[in-house]
């Protein structure tokens, strides 16, 4: 369980700051305005469904692994 936690908040976490700073670029990266306060909201959904896609991978893969790979034969 420990192993799929850290897997899921990793991968949480990329997502946020990948889709935060893809929407940053887009406005023109000036983290004063309001636009980067909505960017850092928006970037919080796809960070979400990126943990909704890990714990749902736990039921398709490996349960303790947040990919939707087969499960592993150790």
């Amino acid at each position: 369980m420990r192993k799929l936690i850290i897997d899921l908040a990793e991968r949480t976490a990329a997502t946020y700051a990948v889709a935060f700073l893809g929407l940053l670029l887009a406005d023109g990266f000036d983290l004063t305005s309001i636009g980067a306060l909505k960017a850092a909201a928006v970037a919080a959904l796809p960070a979400a469904l990126a943990v909704v896609k890990g714990v749902a991978a736990t039921f398709v893969g490996d349960p303790n692994s947040a990919a939707l790979l087969t499960r592993s034969r150790e």
